[in-house]
């Protein structure tokens, strides 16, 4: 199990114990080998898919400890204890969390001006963690972020199964040409949605060149798609000589479909609700933008004399 940040916080400060400058990067190994993490583990990322959650943990340890005038982290990816980190160590704690580093005036300070900046936001930081933190205040803006795009995926899902056939196919023309297929939408547009030829609903470019063609197949399914219909697009693909199909639903597909489209020579991709949703999201397709926010961290190649 991965720990929390402030479990991490005294492994972190007796690792640093030894008075010696420490890489970020073997801090980081030397407490994954401490708490006994999996390779699994290490490698769990947060929901930006930017960073590992026990490097991100690790980091924000470091940073808090950093507050509290326990460490010092003054030149890039290295860190080193202060003299009031060793003397606290020394008093041989049993436990180090965010509330005892609050018996260190460096802290308070710190505490105080963020309590500061957050009470004319209508905003305390401490209302992104909830109960006492596991989570970072960055996991916790990603969770957040998560759910709140999970909640509009399901609210945008149901919109498009409420929508007329011809709307759908349309939408799946918008959604590829975002995505680069099919020329431009005109072409697109001419091209999908026309054949209904044998399990075939549209033809698309691949490329703006047509350097090959994909065949599409665009269905609002409210049950599992059952494999015979999969089959039946190969089957369409084999007679029109083609090599490449797209299966795109609203609803889900069975496992046996995958290991289908595995075990022949054909390129299907299948494309379930949640892909489709989440391919929207990705090309801002049907979707306005309501906010924005940006994180941003300080540039150390910049202030590196």
């Amino acid at each position: 199990m991965i720990p929390d940040y402030q479990t991490i916080m005294l492994p972190l400060l007796r690792l640093t114990s030894d008075n010696n400058i420490h890489k970020f990067r073997q801090v980081v190994d030397s407490l994954a080998t401490h708490f006994q993490l999996t390779d699994e583990e290490k490698k769990e990322l947060l929901p930006s898919g930017n960073q590992a959650i026990f490097d991100n943990r690790v980091g924000w340890a470091r940073f808090y400890l950093a507050k509290a005038n326990l460490l010092q982290s003054e030149k890039r990816g290295k860190l080193q204890i202060t003299q009031q980190g060793l003397n606290f160590i020394k008093t041989n704690p049993k436990k180090l969390r965010t509330k005892d580093l609050e018996n260190f005036s460096a802290f308070r300070e710190f505490k105080s001006s963020i309590d500061k900046r957050n009470h004319s936001n209508s905003l305390n930081i401490e209302d992104l963690k909830n109960e006492e933190i596991e989570r970072t205040p960055e996991e916790a803006l990603e969770y957040a972020y998560q759910k709140l795009k999970n909640d509009l995926s399901r609210d945008l899902l149901d919109t498009i199964k409420n929508c007329s056939p011809s709307f759908f196919e349309r939408l799946v023309i918008d959604l590829l040409t975002k995505m680069g297929y099919g020329g431009s939408r005109q072409d697109a547009g001419r091209a999908l949605g026309k054949s209904g030829d044998g399990g075939i609903d549209g033809i698309i470019k691949e490329d703006k060149l047509g350097l090959d063609t994909i065949y599409i197949q665009a269905k609002r399914w409210e049950n599992t798609v059952p494999v015979r219909e999969i089959r039946d697009f190969a089957g369409a693909l084999l007679s029109k000589k083609a090599r490449k199909g797209i299966f795109i639903t609203t609803s889900n597909f069975p496992k046996s479909a995958f290991d289908f489209v595995e075990s022949i020579e054909h390129k299907i991709i299948l494309i379930n609700g949640e892909r489709l949703t989440d391919l929207m999201f990705e090309f801002n397709v049907g979707l306005s933008i309501q906010s924005a926010y940006e994180l941003k961290r300080i540039d150390s190649d910049y202030f590196d004399e």
